[in-house]
């Protein structure tokens, strides 16, 4: 007979769990959860080898996988290592297409608050999480996901606070409102030691104020303590946010000459930011005038790829999230931070 697209014998039939990623690719979604539903019953080699391959569609054809997204839920509840590949997998769908993955919100949401699971697993769950947010605020940026991913930053994990980081970042970029009475919270983090957690709080603080500057009040201190960040593009979304703020206070109320020393900073990042702030801080209308800097949409275009170059080492041997520097044969991870190398 035939089944699937396939010839089988009817004394042996079974799904065709090998062509899965071919069969997802052309469509054929029943056929694909027939097949997820089989896998389960294998060995768990072969169901991380059926997960991975299908990593590789997510990455180029995201879409196809609506519909198909809660058969591999339960793959979230296996042993460790599926578990793994299973989020890694969602994460591929959420970047491209994060409506797909709004069926296993829940399962997803569940990964995160288990204060047992494997850090990597959770970190991956707030990624994945973050991006769904982007597509649907209101379903996945729920009080109890925020909190969650609030209240994670107190992990001593880095791979988890970076992730819980841009999870936040996504929530307040898809929607400004979440976060507004939080920004006292995510401010006394913004002395973390990684470079690109400090980036994602301050794009959460400037996506933030873009609609609700008086929040930024709570945040003040720290982000003033930021305006000398080693990193350009922290500082530049201090800048930001600090120009936002001023809209809303005293001119006294800021370090106007801190400010000031920024706009001729060296970065091409830094620089206008700084300027837009100053001219904020300069201003004696009440109502300031914004201008182009910062958007929210443009922020939101470019956040991943600014989290990457940040995350990407520039200097030979050295960790791109600490610094330290590495010896040329070492373990796989950074021994003072415990990131991937």
């Amino acid at each position: 007979m035939t089944r699937f697209g396939i010839q089988m014998d009817e004394s042996t039939e079974r799904p065709p769990v090998d062509r899965v990623e071919e069969l997802l690719a052309a469509g054929e979604r029943d056929a694909v959860r027939t097949c997820l539903d089989h896998i389960e019953t294998m060995a768990a080699d072969d169901r991380k080898s059926v997960l991975r391959s299908l990593r590789e569609l997510a990455e180029d054809r995201p879409s196809v996988f609506e519909g198909i997204t809660p058969a591999i839920a339960p793959f979230l509840d296996d042993e460790r290592a599926v578990r793994l590949t299973a989020v890694k997998l969602l994460v591929n769908v959420a970047e491209g297409a994060p409506g797909a993955v709004r069926p296993v919100v829940d399962s997803l949401a569940a990964r995160l608050a288990d204060d047992e699971e494997f850090y990597f697993v959770r970190a991956r769950s707030a990624e994945a999480l973050g991006y769904a947010a982007l597509d649907d605020p209101d379903a996945v940026a729920t009080p109890e996901i925020v909190a969650e991913l609030r209240i994670g930053l107190e992990f001593d994990e880095p791979e988890v606070t970076a992730k819980l980081a841009k999870a936040l970042a996504h929530v307040a970029l898809a929607d400004p409102r979440r976060l507004r009475h939080q920004v006292g919270k995510l401010a006394a983090h913004l002395d973390d030691e990684q470079a690109v957690v400090r980036y994602h709080l301050c794009t959460a603080l400037v996506a933030t104020g873009c609609e609700h500057p008086n929040a930024l009040a709570d945040g003040r201190d720290a982000l003033v303590a930021r305006l000398d960040d080693d990193n350009e593009y922290v500082r530049g979304r201090v800048a930001e946010a600090l120009g936002l703020y001023a809209g809303t206070v005293a001119a006294s109320d800021l370090p106007v000459d801190d400010v000031e020393r920024l706009v001729d900073d060296e970065s091409s990042f830094v620089s206008p930011r700084a300027a837009f702030a100053l001219a904020a801080l300069d201003s004696t209308d009440e109502a300031v005038p914004h201008g182009r800097i910062p958007e929210i949409e443009s922020i939101r275009n470019a956040t991943d790829r600014i989290a990457d170059e940040i995350t990407t080492p520039t200097t030979d041997g050295e960790c791109p999230h600490c610094g330290l520097v590495l010896p040329e044969q070492g373990p796989p991870m950074c021994p003072r931070c415990g990131a991937p190398r």
